[in-house]
């Protein structure tokens, strides 16, 4: 697995094919393994990077006193763009919002176009119950990282709606997630880098703000969403696709915020002709 020394420490990634670069991103307490199941369905012709983000199930914790707040985490991406010297970049979003940003910091001169999934967005700041669970794990319970990542391991936890239940329709393999967990059970400098991240402050007023920004974004844009609307509203999607100049959005039934994982075939079906020119439909309705 490549790892590339930036100034906030080292970020593992993995990377495959070649051509125009797509950076896919992933969520908190996930890493690139979120996407095995779609990135062998997508096109030929294309260099795609899968950077494992430090959002607690990372392999290598970052440099002590590294910046780890949202902006810190929007210019890490930038980094790791300028780093490889990536331009037109598609940059693929998922769960987290945050990258979204970009625009909102002005980091974002190296990406060409969007691809949004279910993610964070205006408001919704932590996500639904998932989100506000993994606030009061990080920042009010003694230990309750750990205990969360424990209770993750545990099937029929995990299914709760606190923690993944409403992250995917379908549950989600032993082997998937004990790979999330491990780096933080095993390393508590991975935990530290997560708790540095939770406990940054955020302003709504701030958020709302950044995803706004998306307005000035010139690029063309997928606003892939789910159609159940689970922990990242429904409404969101339709948002966005109005916020963006040159945005579609495409609904992905049967699917909650991991659509990825629920249904690869659709989000694979639309992310391959969105980077290919051609007219976006997947098996549900384009709107």
């Amino acid at each position: 697995m490549p790892t590339i020394q930036l100034a906030a420490g080292p970020l593992h990634y993995v990377e495959r094919g070649e051509g125009p670069p797509v950076v896919l991103l992933h969520g908190l307490l996930m890493n690139h393994t979120q996407w095995d199941a779609v990135i062998s369905l997508l096109p030929d012709g294309f260099r795609y990077l899968l950077p494992d983000l430090p959002l607690g199930a990372h392999p290598e914790p970052m440099r002590s006193g590294a910046d780890l707040s949202m902006r810190g985490l929007n210019q890490l991406i930038a980094d790791f763009l300028a780093a490889l010297d990536l331009r037109d970049v598609t940059l693929v979003h998922s769960d987290w919002g945050g990258g979204l940003f970009l625009t909102a910091y002005g980091l974002d001169e190296r990406v060409g176009r969007l691809i949004v999934l279910p993610c964070e967005a205006f408001d919704n700041f932590p996500p639904g119950l998932p989100g506000k669970t993994a606030v009061l794990a990080a920042s009010y319970l003694p230990g309750g990282v750990v205990v969360a990542l424990r209770q993750l391991r545990i099937r029929w936890l995990r299914r709760s709606p606190l923690l993944f239940g409403w992250m995917a329709r379908h549950p989600l393999s032993d082997d998937l997630v004990h790979g999330w967990t491990e780096p933080g059970l095993r390393d508590k400098r991975i935990r530290r880098d997560l708790l540095t991240y939770t406990r940054s402050r955020f302003r709504k007023a701030d958020l709302i703000a950044d995803t706004e920004a998306l307005q000035n974004f010139s690029g063309e844009a997928l606003i892939l969403w789910s159609s159940a609307g689970k922990v990242m509203p429904r409404a969101h999607g339709r948002r966005l696709a109005d916020l963006i100049p040159n945005a579609r959005l495409v609904e992905i039934d049967d699917a909650y915020v991991l659509s990825m994982i629920d249904r690869p075939d659709a989000v694979a079906e639309a992310m391959t002709a969105f980077l290919t020119g051609q007219p976006v439909g997947t098996a549900s309705d384009a709107l």
